[in-house]
């Protein structure tokens, strides 16, 4: 097949040609980000595959349909960017990757802790300048210390695991319990539970209209003095408003991220010579007690050969009229009464 492959970068090429030396499809591929503009030169592609800040709306769906794609393929976990009612009404199918390491973005979690914690990116650059001081640099022991863990599918449980290991107290929310997180010790809890009990909140759950903004003033309002806030799911789940009152107040002590609710116009660009406009983003990251990384959870070695490996296999799935193994559907409408 032919796919035109959108948002690459140098390593998205070395790891899809890889995988496909074992497929034989025709990639090509395109720097730009898939959106209205772009989307046309898809054209005499039977499948585009997309990343998470690629805009695949109707009105881009009906651009790539007239085109004659058939299927899109992430290459990617979420799917919150893609109009799965607006790809079913043109008959394009959706598939995803829904399984990679999921050790790389709990691991990177808890480097974001650690850097936080202990000052990790203060104590570097002051090494460097020969400063040798400690003032400043406290950080406490995270044995002992009770984390919460909202989302424990795959990777909350691989950062539950984590930080038991560390020794401490877990509390988990989700709407189904691990028994894998059970076994570890953690309790599962409303969330104003977790909220006033957590030392460390850590947020590992999807993207969905129930968890939108699931950290906002008022969840914001029920966390301890001081509270370690952890993101490394989708950018959404927090009002990046709430938290910058949230860390005026003295409420949200630390806040580390690896995704930012309008990332797309940021992240995976180097724009170290251009004045960023987002004037909320400038502001996060003026603060001493924020870490922010630009959506490099995923980014390892083993996680990009799975991600690649799966895409590659969904697209010939779809070519060989096999059933889809990754397949996204639309939600099922409810029907009126």
């Amino acid at each position: 097949m032919r796919v035109a492959v959108f948002s690459t970068r140098p390593y998205d090429r070395q790891f899809l040609e890889a995988a496909n030396a074992a497929h034989g499809h025709e990639l090509i591929y395109h720097e730009a980000r898939l959106q209205a503009h772009s989307a046309p030169i898809a054209n005499g592609c039977e499948a585009v595959c997309v990343f998470v800040n690629d805009a695949v709306d109707r009105l881009v769906l009906e651009i790539l349909a007239a085109s004659g794609v058939r299927l899109v393929a992430l290459r990617s976990t979420g799917f919150n960017n893609v109009d799965l009612q607006a790809a079913a009404d043109l008959k394009i199918k959706v598939v995803r990757v829904t399984d990679y390491s999921p050790y790389s973005v709990a691991e990177h979690a808890v480097g974001l802790i650690l850097m936080l914690n202990r000052k990790l990116y203060k104590a570097y650059n002051r090494v460097r300048e020969d400063n040798f001081s400690l003032q400043g640099l406290m950080g406490f022991d995270i044995h002992g210390k009770t984390v919460g863990v909202i989302g424990t599918g795959k990777i909350g449980q691989c950062f539950a695991q984590i930080m038991q290991g560390f020794g401490s107290q877990l509390l988990g929310y989700d709407v189904r319990q691990n028994p894998t997180c059970l076994d570890l010790g953690m309790r599962y809890v409303e969330l104003p539970e977790l909220f006033a009990a957590a030392d460390i909140i850590s947020l590992h759950c999807p993207l969905l209209p129930s968890t939108h903004y699931l950290i906002n003033a008022e969840s914001i309002s029920q966390m301890k003095p001081g509270v370690m806030l952890i993101n490394t799911g989708r950018g959404a789940l927090v009002d990046t408003s709430a938290v910058i009152d949230g860390i005026k107040a003295g409420t949200i002590g630390y806040f580390g991220a690896d995704v930012y609710e309008e990332e797309e116009s940021l992240f995976f660009e180097d724009l170290s010579d251009t004045v960023i406009q987002d004037d909320m983003f400038q502001l996060l990251q003026s603060f001493p007690n924020v870490v922010i990384t630009a959506h490099q959870g995923f980014f390892t070695r083993e996680a990009f050969t799975t991600i690649a490996a799966t895409t590659l296999e969904n697209i010939t799935e779809f070519e060989q009229g096999l059933p889809l193994s990754h397949e996204v559907q639309p939600p099922k409408k409810v029907a009126s009464s």
